[in-house]
């Protein structure tokens, strides 16, 4: 089979190694434009090249040529050594990315990834930049646009295809704790309100972990539990004849989605479970789940296996390190809500024209997003302003309120509740407020309204209880499409002029739309974000609003969490990780964390021999645990003393940084910048 040879032209001189199967096949130097082997599939070879290349040196010369010889009898000397340099490469290991970088010269290189799930090297000089080398898809994991994801998502479109054709006693269970459970909330009411513009009766409903207050404040206990998962997904598919369940956990580690994975693999005559995470099921939680028979990675591993039969699925495309190490809220946020929308829309589509589904639909839908990251993203300069405006508040005590119009709504009450967890945050810190009708969103809103204020989220409590209390520190944000009620918008933002002048804005409109002016003269800055006309015929509309949603959810969560940099919340990069920043053992850091939990109680075995579920009960009620245990660990120091020295330190991260610089302390990893093991390259 003759390889085909790929034209890379430039000027300058580099020596270049070309990557075969994750094997080195050769080094060249050269002037002048040449050639580059790019490898035609990921089955061939480094043998298979070779004998190739093998074959072509050997052949016989052309007519008048030495007689019988082999062709290398007659290469002059400088071939020779090419050949020699060739035999040298191929015995050689595979080369790192930065090594290859460092022969290809002083010009920038980076490594892309490509559709097919690999990655290429390309040197980034004048003029466009260059492909130099593509290295396999099987030496690196799927990705999003990678043949294996897009297959796995075809084959689950087929399964969707099914229950939407055939609506009576069937549906659709989005699920997941935390920030999962509530992007199951908003993609159920979503996917709702399309079929019910089409007519049909609604087939989504999500489940998510605590019940429907955990949707506006956060609750990390009913996370988890495996059993209660099995219990809830059982109650709302009672008499269904099929079901279609998407078990959402960006770490492939939530407890309620493994037991209701389980429950699903156990009745498949009824369930077909999909599995959506960002993790390699190899890199899957595997601790014992408390009350339960399996750890999740079991649980990932039996879905695997029945994969092959097309009678479960794993979605887990890698989507590379978050920006804030464990926050899975922004990237694999994100990622789950692109994923699970182009996957659903495409099903509709096809569904209702009547005609099967094909990758090239879901790439067309997956480009759309492509390109709202790239507008949202123009207004960088807006943003960042506004990131400094919302960390001002939050240094100085004051809050920063969130009010949306319809779905941006959710997305401002969704942002609030993730600040609670990951940054340790009061509930009125960040907290966001929705705007407009919600009768037909929630399961039980009723549980919502019985709560108390901590749980209020509609405009008539944000006129009621935050708006007589708003302060000249505060800051308010609005968010808004230019087809909402701009008069409801312009009224509201008149009320909370009369308490603060920190009022801003994101609004989305269509190109051709504009603000009125009166509006406009409201806000001091608007981050106006302006869509193109989308012109397709049954998706368009809501790719539109599926754009928004996003957008608005990438602003707000690098709003939220750059305001909690600034507040001094985030140490390095990490959420505070005992055994990472001070070197101590696991006993060690499990001593100090429940010492912190239980004090004033001296600990006793029945206290160290208990089940987590306590621990995390006591430890709700508490402030500041894992800081206060970081400290203790860090300067050796009672609980009182750790307690007292983060009151009387600027910010939290201050505290950190003045343990782990003190005299005398032993550098620990955290202190050295090397990375973790399975980290991927940022996307």
């Amino acid at each position: 089979m003759e390889l085909p040879w790929l034209p890379i032209g430039f000027r300058a001189k580099y020596k270049v190694l070309v990557i075969l199967s994750n094997k080195t096949l050769g080094v060249r130097s050269w002037t002048g434009t040449k050639r580059v082997f790019v490898p035609p599939c990921p089955v061939l070879r480094l043998r298979e090249a070779q004998a190739q290349n093998r074959a072509r040196e050997t052949r016989p010369p052309a007519p008048g040529g030495h007689l019988g010889r082999p062709q290398a009898a007659t290469l002059k000397k400088p071939e020779k050594r090419r050949q020699g340099k060739l035999a040298e490469a191929a015995a050689e290991p595979p080369p790192r990315p930065e090594e290859t970088a460092t022969k290809l010269g002083r010009q920038g290189t980076e490594w892309r990834p490509t559709e097919a799930g690999g990655t290429e090297l390309t040197v980034k000089g004048p003029g466009r930049p260059r492909r130099m080398a593509a290295a396999p898809p099987e030496t690196a994991r799927p990705r999003l646009y990678s043949d294996l994801v897009l297959k796995t998502m075809v084959d689950v479109i087929g399964k969707v295809q099914e229950v939407l054709k055939d609506p009576d006693n069937t549906l659709i269970v989005l699920s997941g704790g935390g920030a999962s459970g509530r992007l199951a909330f908003l993609m159920a009411v979503s996917f709702n309100k399309l079929l019910k513009g089409l007519g049909h009766l609604p087939q989504y409903t999500y489940i998510i972990a605590g019940g429907d207050r955990s949707l506006v404040a956060s609750q990390e206990g009913p996370e988890d539990s495996a059993l209660l998962g099995m219990e809830d997904l059982n109650k709302v598919c009672v008499g269904k004849k099929r079901v279609i369940f998407f078990g959402i956990s960006c770490g492939l580690s939530a407890p309620y989605v493994a037991g209701q994975l389980d429950f699903c693999m156990n009745n498949l005559d009824i369930f077909v479970p999909v599995l959506v995470g960002f993790n390699p099921v190899t890199m899957a939680r595997n601790e014992k789940i408390e009350g339960f028979h399996c750890t999740f990675r079991q649980v990932a591993e039996r879905m695997e296996k029945l994969q092959e039969s097309h009678r479960a699925f794993v979605l887990n495309p890698a989507v590379g390190p978050e920006g804030i190490a464990g926050s899975s809220r922004m990237k694999g946020g994100s990622a789950t809500k692109v994923l699970l929308e182009t996957l659903l829309l495409a099903a509709h589509k096809t569904v209702s024209k009547d005609r099967e589904i094909s990758e090239k639909c879901l790439l067309e839908i997956l480009r759309t997003y492509e390109r709202a990251h790239k507008v949202t993203y123009s207004q960088s300069k807006k943003i960042a302003a506004l990131v400094k405006q919302a960390g001002t508040s939050l240094q100085k005590k004051a809050y920063v309120y969130m009010v949306g119009w319809h779905t941006l709504g959710i997305i401002a009450i969704m942002d609030g509740a993730e600040c609670i967890p990951t940054f340790g945050a009061d509930i009125n810190d960040i907290r966001g407020f929705l705007i407009g009708d919600h009768s037909e969103m929630f399961n039980r809103e009723a549980d919502l309204i019985a709560q108390g204020p901590k749980f209020a989220f509609s405009e008539e409590d944000f006129v009621k209880t935050i708006l007589p209390s708003l302060t000249e520190l505060d800051t308010v944000l609005f968010l808004f499409t230019v087809d909402d009620d701009l008069a409801e918008v312009e009224k509201l933002a008149l009320q909370v002029k009369e308490r603060t002048a920190n009022v801003q804005a994101l609004s989305h409109a269509t190109v051709g739309q504009y603000l009125p002016a009166s509006l406009k003269k409201l806000f001091p800055s608007i981050i106006s974000i302006m869509w193109p006309i989308l012109f397709l015929e049954y998706e368009g509309n809501f790719i539109q609003r599926f754009q928004r949603e996003l957008s608005t959810k990438w602003i707000l969560n690098t709003v939220s969490t750059g305001a909690h940099v600034l507040k001094g919340k985030i140490l390095r990069n990490y959420m505070v990780d005992l055994r990472r920043f001070t070197g101590h053992p696991q006993a060690r850091c499990l001593e100090a964390l429940l010492q912190v939990i239980y004090h004033p109680e001296p600990l006793s075995e029945e206290i160290r021999g208990a089940e987590v579920s306590k621990h995390i009960a006591v430890a709700t009620d508490k402030s500041k645990v894992v800081p206060t245990a970081l400290l203790c660990l860090l300067r050796s120091c009672p609980v009182p003393e750790a307690s007292a020295r983060l009151e009387a330190a600027p910010s939290l991260r201050a505290a950190l940084d003045a343990a782990l610089h003190a005299p005398g302390r032993k550098r620990a990893a955290a202190d050295k910048p090397t990375a973790e093991p399975g980290d991927e390259p940022s996307t």
